[in-house]
């Protein structure tokens, strides 16, 4: 199974204050390791055996554009004003192929060997969430500040990978757009599933993969979390701190 690679390589509305610290006014567009962001990524995703092509979408294509090398496999695509409208108009366009893997320009350290190890994982599922578990990544990386999502279990990361099967994902897309613009985005899609469901991860009653299995049966879609055995899958570059870290790792000094 191939998939179709969506990069999100847009801005949040406004003054980025992150990117201006580097000299733009695009996130995508910081240099790490001596060359723009978004290469890195775009990069990785070519090189995969898993990908069949890439589509990069961004409110300013051609500037992404002009600063990646040219390949016949690579689309560029103007987002919309979300990013929950930009994957419902993918669902909803007949010439997009599927499956899709989405990521993010900021996902500089990402590498084939976990693109190859999510998509494998995800192959049965209708929606995958790519994560990573806490002990691993502070065991690499024991100063390294992220948001931890805690369950019964453990404690997860976000490793900025979701693999959608197929149109059926469109409801909870639905569902993520009805929460997007909440700046606890998180907490509220949890309330939706009902207060059985808000209180038990609150109080950590329940495991990551039970709260997926129960927004599963909401959607009637089977979703689950892939746990990356790579620990620095976790880790994105979205402000000063992550860029330091990141430069470092290339380095070989974290």
């Amino acid at each position: 199974m191939k998939y179709t690679a969506i990069l999100l390589a847009g801005s949040r509305p406004g003054r980025d204050e992150f990117a201006h610290q580097f000299g733009t006014d695009m996130k995508a567009l910081v240099a790490v390791g001596g060359e723009p962001m978004v290469r890195r990524p775009v990069r990785t995703l070519l090189a995969s055996p898993r990908i069949a092509k890439v589509i990069i979408l961004s409110q300013a294509p051609d500037r992404i554009a002009s600063v990646i090398p040219s390949d016949p496999r690579l689309c560029f695509r103007s987002s919309s004003a979300t990013i929950a409208q930009t994957m419902l108009d993918l669902c909803d366009d007949p010439e997009t192929s599927w499956p899709l893997l989405v990521t993010t320009a900021d996902h500089a350290l990402l590498d084939a060997a976990t693109i190859d190890e999510f998509t494998r994982a995800a192959a049965r599922a209708d929606i995958a969430i790519g994560v990573v578990e806490q002990g691993e990544l502070l065991h690499r990386l024991p100063h390294s500040q992220r948001t931890w999502l805690k369950f019964r279990g453990g404690a997860y990361t976000g490793a900025n990978l979701f693999a959608l099967l197929s149109p059926r994902v469109r409801p909870a897309i639905e569902l993520w757009r009805s929460v997007e613009q909440d700046r606890k985005k998180g907490w509220r899609m949890i309330y939706l599933l009902g207060p059985v469901a808000l209180a038990g991860t609150l109080l950590k009653l329940f495991t990551l993969d039970e709260l997926l299995a129960r927004l599963g049966r909401k959607l009637g879609l089977r979703i689950w979390a892939v746990t990356l055995s790579n620990p620095l899958a976790g880790v994105d570059v979205d402000k000063p701190a992550d860029h330091t870290l990141v430069e470092a790792i290339l380095q070989g000094r974290a």
